[in-house]
């Protein structure tokens, strides 16, 4: 069984991958050229979407965010 510590982080990790998702959808772009704007790894870019990857650096969050064009906190919402 999970605890509340473990619940937290995990439902962040899928936020952020929804939010980068339905911001990448709203510009029409693909993981392919998110990937390419931001300079992070589409493999990288499809595990934060699908909130498989844990614990996304800040240095990620806030490419993705640069090439989204919003603050890094939108993303964290």
């Amino acid at each position: 069984m999970r605890t509340s510590e473990n619940i937290a982080p995990a439902m962040t990790e899928k936020r952020l991958g929804a939010v980068v998702r339905r911001l990448r959808r709203e510009r029409e772009w693909t993981q392919e050229q998110l990937a390419r704007r931001s300079g992070v790894q589409q493999a990288h870019l499809s595990q934060i979407e699908s909130g498989v990857r844990a614990n996304p650096t800040a240095v990620v969050v806030k490419k993705l965010a640069r090439a989204l064009g919003v603050p890094v906190g939108e993303l964290l919402e």
